[in-house]
Order: structure tokens, then C-alpha cells, then sequence
């Protein structure tokens, strides 16, 4: 058989033209930081695109965006942020009226981790036939669960609740519940497939806790402090002694009676480990431990090495127990 030029001309041309369809169907998700990029590459099918705004080393406390950042989230199909308490550069834009109904928060103070909490954001009726079921049941799983490792959302940090949700692996199960709703109410996605992702993740979330649990045992001794209290979540779930936090705001200047203050607990402290953050000035630290015995371990509360596949969030937990390990004695680095 013959192919003409004229008809693989208009062969190609057809071909051309269902790319062009396909790259246009894509749902496009931004998200704001590394780790709700992490949940989202979980729950996500593989026709879906995500991005995230807040670059390796930088802090979502005071990241300036850049034009073609405004340009992704005007493209956008639906965009993820913890909330106006964590990424505060994006506080006054996304409270314009051009995001509303593609803009998701994960934590709100009128609403717990894990609701859907989006203006005017219509899922069909398929979608809501599909998970109204479901949600009743993770309900009354969740409620189970969270009674037997007596786990409480209530974290009260002076200013409000702390904001750094992700690194609990139960809040962030919520928070892929929030994601899976979100997205399922977008057209043309497979809702079917994003709970699969779901339910995948939430398993594979609870058995790696498991893991963390035992590989975290010998470290529950140790004196730990931390730059600001982005590392408060993960210790009072995992319920390791975190003595003292430098800073509850990273946007302020901790003051002189504060830092008097860890100082005496440093002293004080059963082999303190300071959990030092790559976006901060480690030197900062060494200034005021200068006299003191005190071990360095560095965590990355932002995941900035952590590839976002759907292994990426528990590859990412892993990482922290890694840098808590480095505090035990027998890892020390001074």
C-alpha cells in the first residue's frame, strides 16, 4: 500500500494535532514546597504534571517568587499549599479573586488537616459517588488508629497551631485524603485511580511508621534541640525529647533572654544534639555552643535531595531518622 504525500501530510498533521490535545488535557498541579509535592507525586496519576515554587535552599518563611512562578499557578489547574501560617509570600496572591476555586490549603484554622478546603471548587457527582463511601470508612479507621498511638492533632505552639503538618506521617495521610478529594473533582481525571494511589500510600505510610518506630529506639535519651520548631511534629509523634528550639518564628530574631536560656538547657542536657537546617546559618549556632560539648546533625525539613516519586515522602522520613541517628554517641560530629 501507497501512502501519498498528501495524505501523510495530513497524517502527520492530524498526529500533530492529538499531541497538542494531549499536552493541553494534562492536569497541571503546583505545588508551594518540596514535601506537598512529595504527597501529591504519591496520589497523582501519570497524566498529571506538578511542579513546585520554593527552590533547594531556599525557606517558604520569606521566598520572594519569580515572574514565571506567577505564570505556573495562572496556568494551573489546581494548586497546593499547607496555608497563610507557612508559605507567607503567598498569602496576599492567592487570596485574590483570579485562584479562587484552584486553590487548596491543607491546614486552615477553621479546618483540620485533611478537609477539602477550596472555594468554589465543583467535584461531579462521580466523584462524590465514588469516595462518599470510602470516607465514612477512613473515618472510622482513622479514629481507630490514631486511639491506639494515642495521637492528637491539638499542637498548641504559643502563636497557633504549628504549621509544619508533613512531618507527621498521620497528618500527611490526611493531607493525601485532602489531595485525592482535590483532585478527583477535577474533569476527565480517573478518580478510581487516585484513591488506589491513596489507599497505596496510607499503607505504605503506616508501614514504614512501623519501621521508624524501631530504628528511632535507641534514640529516645537523647537531648535534642532544633533551630525553629518545624521539628516539634516529628518528635512528638516518634516521642523523642526535644529540650529546646531556638526560634518559634524563623523570620525573627530569637532574644537574649531565649538563647540565655537553651543555653543553660544545653549545659544542663543528656549529649545535646542541635538538628541544624541547610535553608538556616549553621554558624549562627556554633556561636552560641562555642564553650559547650554539644553534637551537630543536619535535617532538611524541606526534603530538598528527595527525588518526588511515590516512594519520595517515606524516603524522606527515613532521611530524618537518619540525621536523629547521627546524634547518638557513637556518630557524633562536633
Amino acid at each position: 500500500m501507497r501512502v501519498t504525500g498528501k495524505a501523510l501530510s495530513i497524517a502527520l498533521g492530524a498526529g500533530t494535532l492529538l499531541f497538542h490535545s494531549a499536552l493541553q488535557a494534562e492536569t497541571r498541579i503546583v505545588t508551594s514546597i518540596k514535601p506537598v509535592e512529595l504527597i501529591v507525586s504519591a496520589i497523582a496519576t501519570e497524566d498529571m504534571q506538578t511542579t513546585s515554587l520554593v527552590p533547594p535552599g531556599s525557606s517558604p518563611h520569606n521566598y520572594t517568587m519569580k515572574p514565571s512562578q506567577r505564570r505556573a499557578l495562572e496556568n494551573a489547574d489546581v494548586i497546593f499549599w499547607v496555608g497563610p501560617d507557612m508559605e507567607t509570600f503567598l498569602n496576599r496572591l492567592l487570596a485574590g479573586q483570579e485562584f479562587s476555586g484552584r486553590t487548596v490549603a491543607l491546614m486552615d484554622a477553621e479546618h483540620e488537616p485533611g478537609e477539602v478546603n477550596h472555594d468554589e471548587h465543583a467535584h461531579d457527582d462521580h466523584a462524590d459517588d465514588h469516595h462518599g463511601h470510602a470516607h465514612e470508612e477512613e473515618a472510622k479507621e482513622e479514629e481507630h488508629h490514631n486511639e491506639g498511638h494515642g495521637h492528637g492533632h491539638g499542637h498548641d505552639h504559643g502563636d497557633g497551631e504549628d504549621p509544619h503538618i508533613w512531618l507527621d506521617p498521620e497528618l500527611a495521610i490526611e493531607m493525601a485524603g485532602t489531595i485525592r478529594d482535590a483532585l478527583s473533582g477535577l474533569k476527565g481525571v480517573d478518580a478510581g485511580a487516585l484513591n488506589e494511589n491513596f489507599e497505596q500510600f496510607k499503607a505504605s505510610v503506616r508501614e514504614t511508621d512501623a519501621t521508624i518506630r524501631d530504628r528511632l529506639a535507641p534514640a529516645h535519651e537523647i537531648s535534642l534541640f532544633a533551630y525553629h520548631d518545624a521539628f516539634t511534629r516529628f518528635a512528638e509523634h516518634y516521642e523523642l525529647k526535644l529540650e529546646g528550639v531556638l526560634t518559634l518564628n524563623p523570620e525573627l530574631s530569637p532574644g537574649a533572654r531565649h538563647i540565655a536560656e537553651v543555653q543553660e538547657k544545653l549545659r544542663n542536657a543528656n549529649h545535646p544534639c542541635l538538628l541544624t537546617e541547610p535553608q538556616f546559618n549553621r554558624q549562627w549556632w556554633r556561636s552560641i555552643t562555642e564553650s559547650l560539648d554539644v553534637t551537630f546533625s543536619t535535617w532538611d525539613p524541606l526534603a530538598t535531595d528527595i527525588a518526588a516519586t511515590p516512594e519520595g515522602y517515606n524516603n524522606f522520613q527515613h532521611s530524618i531518622v537518619d540525621a536523629v541517628l547521627k546524634c547518638l554517641p557513637e556518630n557524633t560530629e562536633h
